[in-house]
């Protein structure tokens, strides 16, 4: 890798915000305080069982499937859905998460229905990775919030978490934990930014992800599966 040097930077910054009619900025920007909040009041008080029922409508629009299960019944659920996809070959993140659920038979090449090749995101195998989400069936990532309103996954990128996963196999399974359902994008900017001011490491790339690709033409028709995914399922774990 290169290092670089930055040059001129001060004066850089100093023209600029002149040009802005100010002087330099020597503190963090103060967060206004808004008189009426209206965002906050979406869903406001909404249980997680509520905010399924949300989800569960908003997948109907979305072109997007959901399916619930919980911890025990999630490697039969995944073999299921992926069976119902086509089989493989997979390609999914390295996520310790896997193991916790009892997923490692499937992702050691297990699976009870059928022999299907899967391959596991490793940084260590560099432009591989790409090779084998380009030819993959299927891309299974976890989301890290899931926003019942618009029926968004979050993904977090990470050096075993590669985004093309989610955007490179003709199809793709989102797991989402139930605790990861929030009413919107304002309690998932909210999350993120306790997160950064916690002290833990925010990934650089963060994706927001609704069901699968589609794109509309000036005259706001809809085609889906234009440039990634074609089909997207959504398997809701209940961990609460």
């Amino acid at each position: 890798m290169v290092t670089g040097t930055i040059q001129n930077r001060e004066a850089f910054l100093d023209q600029l915000a002149s040009s802005l009619g100010r002087g330099r900025l020597s503190s963090g920007v103060k967060v206004p305080a808004w008189k009426h909040r209206p965002q906050d009041q979406v869903l406001n008080g909404a249980t997680p069982d509520e905010l399924i029922e949300v989800l569960k409508t908003q997948c109907l629009k979305i072109h997007t499937s959901l399916v619930m299960t919980d911890s025990k019944n999630l490697p039969e659920t995944l073999n299921e859905v992926v069976t119902n996809y086509g089989g493989g070959p997979v390609v999914s993140w390295k996520d310790d998460r896997f193991s916790k659920w009892g997923l490692d038979s499937l992702m050691k090449n297990e699976w009870p229905s059928q022999k299907i090749e899967v391959y596991e995101w490793d940084h260590r195998n560099g432009e591989e990775n790409i090779r084998q989400a380009e030819k993959a069936n299927v891309g299974i990532t976890i989301s890290e919030m899931t926003l019942a309103e618009s029926g968004t996954v979050v993904l977090f990128s990470d050096k075993d978490k590669g985004r093309t996963v989610s955007f490179l196999p003709a199809t793709y399974i989102a797991l989402i934990p139930k605790s990861t359902i929030v009413p919107r994008i304002t309690q998932a900017a909210l999350k993120l930014r306790e997160l950064h001011h916690s002290g833990n490491q925010v990934a650089s790339c963060i994706n927001f992800i609704t069901g699968p690709s589609n794109s509309a033409d000036i005259e706001l028709n809809l085609v889906v599966g234009v440039h990634g995914p074609v089909k997207a399922t959504y398997i809701v774990i209940d961990d609460l």
